[in-house]
């Protein structure tokens, strides 16, 4: 089980540019870079379920690799798209947004675009 596990916030880059792009307002944007990030991983096989805890806000995305499914995005909209193992990554394609989540060692990368506006947020494995 490769992903299974617990990560924190370790740094994170260009996060208020891209929230400001997902159409959050500029005062959440900038008071969100701040939150503790905290994001537990559970692989079953192709089946994730996903929790990232960001402040006080909890979002939770289930899947199965290969099957669209319902996700909640970061700003809380709900989306369909397919998540799918590409090299050893995670990734998802939808509306001009790609996201890919990929370990490297004992941290969690997390890159998401949005056209050209990049995020990228590392978080180390705490357990």
């Amino acid at each position: 089980m490769a992903f299974t596990g617990t990560y924190e916030l370790q740094s994170h880059e260009n996060f208020e540019a891209f929230m400001i792009a997902m159409g959050a307002p500029k005062l959440i944007a900038k008071k969100a870079k701040d939150a503790k990030i905290k994001t537990k991983i559970v692989q079953d096989g192709d089946h994730f379920v996903i929790t990232v805890n960001i402040g006080p806000k909890v979002q939770r995305n289930e899947f199965n690799l290969g099957e669209e499914t319902e996700l909640v995005t970061i700003r809380g909209e709900k989306i369909k798209t397919t998540m799918n193992m590409e090299d050893g990554k995670l990734v998802s394609h939808f509306n001009g947004f790609t996201h890919v989540i990929e370990l490297s060692g004992d941290l969690l990368i997390n890159v998401m675009t949005n056209n050209d506006i990049v995020y990228k947020r590392i978080s180390k494995r705490v357990s």
